[in-house]
């Protein structure tokens, strides 16, 4: 028998729902039986199996009282072929009250779920989407290196990202920077004129808490005092930082289930398993972030522990 949820639903013409009632009929006697039956248990979340005796009248009499709308596979009388065991798998629900539902709800962020790549393979790509919240995370950790670090301006300043004309420059490929003493950076940006209005935006929303001053094509920037003010204030910048990589990582996830919501050529509810996977990979990279946040803000703030 090769039989899929795909097909059980294209030969029902709807979605599978519960209840509902599947009748396998085995005709060799070299089939895995046991395989066979853990399969539709995992597939269609069979909650009671009941392993018939090894006869069609048995199987019919069963069939019999199944209603036809309910009926996903009809055993058939041959009794010529039949050499292996029956069964009939019945997926049986439970209706929770109005109390256990809310003590469920209730518990239901606590609940851990279990992440199975090969099933997400096979409905959606999802190396693709560990990609885009890879590449976030990393942006964050890329962000926390350049821009919030208590090293020297000077070269946290060499290797700040300016956007000219739509295209990434770090500052010491458009000027000169050279400490002219211990409180001041000077940025010569004669070569490259034109940029000094993408160059003056990028040092202001750095993070680093500079202010520059321009005068022509030099730009003069006073390096601030590491004062507890100022690493409370990187530290506040840090965690605006993995804001903005959580709620990426979150339009990624919300993008992929919008997407799923929309295919009709999988079970409801291995759709709702998915969707919750989904959730569990993003939360798995968001808690990764806030981990980052949470050692970068100890070392801006100087916490030991």
């Amino acid at each position: 028998l090769n039989l899929t949820v795909q097909s059980v639903e294209a030969a029902l013409h709807r979605p599978l729902t519960h209840p509902c009632y599947v009748s396998i009929v085995c005709f060799d006697n070299k089939l895995q039986f046991s395989s066979l039956i853990q399969k539709f248990t995992r597939m269609l979340r069979i909650t009671n199996v009941r392993i018939l005796s090894q006869t069609v009248r048995a199987v019919l009499a069963l069939a019999a009282e199944v209603p036809p709308s309910s009926r996903i596979a009809t055993a058939v009388n041959a009794p010529g072929l039949l050499s292996a065991p029956t069964a009939v798998l019945q997926p049986v629900r439970s209706y929770a009250k109005s109390k256990d539902k809310k003590k469920e709800k209730k518990g239901a962020g606590g609940a851990k779920v279990h992440i199975n790549e090969d099933q997400l393979a096979e409905v959606f790509d999802v190396a693709t989407l560990r990609t885009l919240m890879e590449r976030n995370v990393a942006t964050m950790k890329d962000d926390y290196i350049k821009n919030l670090s208590l090293r020297s301006a000077t070269g946290a300043m060499e290797t700040l990202k300016v956007t000219y004309e739509g295209k990434d420059y770090q500052l010491q490929e458009l000027g000169q920077i050279v400490r002219k003493n211990p409180k001041t950076v000077v940025v010569n940006l004669v070569s490259f004129p034109q940029t000094i209005p993408a160059v003056l935006q990028a040092i202001q929303k750095s993070g680093m808490n500079l202010n520059p001053q321009q005068d022509g094509t030099t730009l003069f920037v006073p390096v601030p005092k590491v004062t507890r003010e100022h690493r409370e204030g990187l530290a506040k910048n840090a965690k605006t930082l993995f804001i903005k990589c959580r709620d990426a990582i979150k339009d990624a996830q919300n993008g992929q289930i919008k997407k799923l919501k929309k295919q009709t050529d999988i079970s409801e509810d291995l759709n709702h398993q998915v969707q919750a996977q989904i959730t569990a990979i993003a939360n798995e990279y968001i808690k990764e972030a806030e981990k980052m946040m949470e050692i970068k803000q100890a070392e801006l703030l100087g916490d030991k522990s």
